[in-house]
């Protein structure tokens, strides 16, 4: 039986920041539901995440699971007094107990893998991934005897010579529960921090054994800003050399980036300043960027978005949007459209080969195939209490700075008037103009203020 337990009670003071350590946030997902996703991919038979400060907000940040439960510890009182906590409330104390922190969120699977195997080959009290440091300030320092480890000692209860051991403790063990329910309650807070240290168990027990591994990165945890950006940086260049790997080039790997859940295609060019969130999809032969947003969207192949926004939106083979287009949420472009520079669509469809192509506000519409949309125009969706929507037909063209005052319906090959309000449903064939006759009044002199 493997249980995990999940350390996520502290307040991480460092971060100056009213939002729990562990819900800061790398490529787009907290640090703990990092750490959570990688247990699932060990099978384990429960979870258990240990809060503390904000406790509330933490448990509302993780989408519910059988699996997951909540143990608040009441005072903070030390990874010592965390388990304590946990070994008391869970009535069987048996297996093997996976011990990991809550802000070391790029541990991989397969090194975690490792330690479970090792930890059951070697019949192990408990074990502890261990790692050598030339800078290892802040860390605890491992010491060992032959094979075991004698002790664990926290940075600020290390004297100068303990201090020159590059050995540090990286904050995951794994124990077999049982025999670490037999000591936990006698753990003490005897040291200069006054809390009760989980590390303090080494000594306690019979079989302490140590894994050493290199650290690539997946051992950094998270106490300042500093370090999150530097675990951005390490997850972001994993992502990208994933795609690079898979046909994708980026014109400025740096200053793009990518969320894990996306998948791009093929000979996809991402260019300088792109930013693509969520599970958004991009297929084969594109060009995204510069300066692009892209967020929870599908973009079929060939298309070009440049200087642009989309968000949880459809987008068909060969479309070109932007620059400067913002295309909102359930929208449908379907291929051979046009999305020109300063439009804006909200929730509306535009069927295959139509364009919208200056300066024009599409809101809750449809828009037939093969019709242009002329420059300024504004589909006038709100009436102050609901929105309402606008239809306008296949092969139609619709003049310059035209307002649709919804809800309206305009039949297939439709013309409008440049500069109409448009109020009533036109039919088939017809041409809908609405405009008072011009007036030119001679001699004119502007009144002087």
């Amino acid at each position: 039986m493997l249980s995990v337990a999940i350390l996520a009670a502290g307040k991480g003071t460092r971060m100056e920041s009213s939002i729990p350590k562990v819900l800061h946030k790398i490529s787009g997902k907290s640090l703990l539901q990092r750490v959570i996703d990688t247990c699932f991919e060990l099978n384990p038979d429960q979870i258990f995440v240990i809060t503390g400060h904000k406790s509330k907000e933490v448990q509302e940040s993780i989408p519910e699971n059988k699996k997951i439960q909540f143990v608040i510890q009441e005072p903070q009182s030390g990874t010592g007094h965390a388990i304590q906590v946990l070994c008391k409330e869970v009535k069987k104390n048996e297996g093997n107990l996976l011990v990991l922190n809550g802000d070391v969120p790029l541990i991989k699977t397969e090194t975690l893998k490792k330690l479970l195997i090792f930890h059951n080959s070697k019949n192990a009290d408990v074990s502890v991934i261990t790692t050598k440091k030339k800078g290892p300030h802040g860390y605890g320092r491992v010491f060992l005897k032959g094979d075991f480890i004698e002790r664990i000692v926290e940075e600020k209860d290390c004297d100068d010579e303990e201090r020159l051991n590059l050995l540090i403790n990286a904050g995951i063990y794994c124990f077999n529960w049982e025999n670490l329910s037999k000591i936990i309650s006698t753990l003490r807070c005897n040291n200069k921090q006054r809390e009760i240290y989980l590390t303090d168990t080494v000594s306690l027990l019979k079989n302490s054994l140590s894994l050493e591994i290199e650290d690539n990165g997946e051992l950094q945890g998270i106490n300042n800003r500093i370090q999150l950006s530097k675990c951005e940086e390490i997850i972001q260049n994993s992502i990208k050399e994933k795609h690079m790997l898979n046909g994708v080039t980026f014109v400025n790997k740096a200053s793009c980036s990518i969320s894990d859940e996306t998948e791009i295609g093929k000979d996809v060019i991402i260019e300088a300043n792109t930013h693509i969130r969520g599970s958004t999809k991009i297929s084969n032969d594109c060009v995204i960027g510069p300066n692009t947003y892209i967020e929870n969207s599908h973009v079929g192949s060939y298309c070009e978005i440049s200087n642009s926004t989309v968000y949880d939106s459809q987008i068909m083979d060969h479309i070109k949007i932007g620059p400067y287009s913002h295309i909102r949420p359930k929208s449908k472009i379907y291929s051979y459209s046009k999305v020109g520079n300063f439009v804006e669509i909200k929730n509306s469809h535009l069927e295959e080969e139509s364009k919208v192509n200056h300066l024009s506000y599409i809101g809750d519409s449809i828009i037939g195939r093969a019709t242009n949309i002329g420059a300024g125009t504004i589909t006038a969706n709100f009436d102050g209490q609901k929105k309402n929507q606008t239809k306008i037909g296949k092969n139609s063209s619709i003049g310059a700075n035209t307002v649709f005052v919804a809800p309206i319906n305009l039949g297939e090959s439709v013309t409008t008037g440049a500069g109409s309000v448009i109020t009533k449903d036109s039919k088939d064939n017809s041409l809908a103009i609405s405009r008072t006759k011009q007036v030119n009044i001679e001699n004119w002199e502007r009144k002087k203020s």
